[in-house]
């Protein structure tokens, strides 16, 4: 199958749990009976993004993966025949922590899950406090619909993932994401943050010749001091934006992908074929200072 419909949730979370998952559910019904057949939720979508401070209750929201929601999504992919990206807050052990996302299958299969390798440590991004950097390796998943690489919000800076990925056989890379803006911001510098955030994604697709979904969440959290851009995209293999989010609002969109399109893009612009993995031992060094 090459034409496949990727459904994008970009929704605004409140702290209880349920209603998030709620929520989730109920766009991802309405993603399906567009014709989704692939649907990406954003980041942590099961709470408010609580890695804005280092705080021991916090982790209270963690579970099990496979678990709770994993177990209330799985029939719900099953009835819709959907495949689901879940981002969720792991608890693997006692003390334990990762950010995680599953994957469901459309017949309700828990197919894995890929633990985030990148993790921040910023002023409102004390993701270091809570998740333990993943161990599982970049990952890609055989679903019904098509091979999928998914990567986590701060994996999003860094090409190496997205080649990694690309090169394990992913036709379209996801990038389930919570990011946004510090609401004493002046505009040039929000834009300027944006630009670069998309910026880099559409060049992963560029680079690799694969689709790029990347969906946010939006919406004020912290008390109103940091502002969620939202902003969801879908980019083709040449980097072409085909679908837009607002920084605004709350959207559930449906995009067709033709995965068909990367043997076109490859053919003409050749980066893969080109490549000079003899030369890049020096990418696995830290710094080339010399020494």
């Amino acid at each position: 199958m090459s034409k496949v419909k990727v459904g994008l949730v970009q929704m605004s979370c409140v702290k209880d749990k349920q209603p998030n998952i709620d929520k989730a559910i109920r766009e991802i019904r309405k993603a399906a009976a567009d014709g989704a057949q692939i649907v990406c939720l954003q980041e942590l979508f099961t709470s408010l993004y609580f890695c804005d401070v280092e705080d021991y209750e916090n982790f209270k929201l963690a579970e099990a993966i496979p678990g709770p929601s994993t177990e209330a999504l799985s029939p719900i992919a099953k009835e819709l025949n959907v495949v689901i990206i879940a981002s969720l807050f792991e608890k693997r052990a006692e003390g334990l922590y990762h950010n995680t996302t599953a994957v469901i299958d459309a017949d309700g299969t828990y197919l894995g899950k890929y633990r985030k390798m990148h993790i921040p440590d910023d002023p409102a991004f004390y993701e270091k406090f809570y998740f333990t950097p993943g161990d599982l390796g970049y990952k890609v998943f055989q679903t019904k619909y098509a091979k999928i690489g998914i990567l986590i919000c701060w994996d999003q800076w860094y090409p190496e993932a997205s080649r990694i990925t690309a090169l394990m056989g992913a036709e379209i890379m996801f990038y389930p994401t919570a990011i946004g803006w510090a609401t004493d911001q002046d505009e040039d510098t929000n834009k300027e943050q944006y630009d670069a955030w998309q910026i880099i994604q559409r060049s992963h697709a560029v680079a690799n010749g694969v689709h790029v979904v990347s969906v946010n969440r939006v919406g004020f959290e912290q008390d109103g001091a940091m502002k969620f851009w939202g902003g969801s995209f879908v980019a083709n293999p040449q980097g072409k934006l085909m679908y837009l989010g607002s920084h605004e609002n709350e959207e559930t969109t449906v995009v067709e992908i033709d995965t068909k399109k990367t043997d076109h893009y490859r053919t003409h612009w050749p980066f893969l074929r080109d490549r000079r993995i003899d030369s890049y031992q020096p990418i696995t060094k830290r710094y080339l200072d010399g020494e």
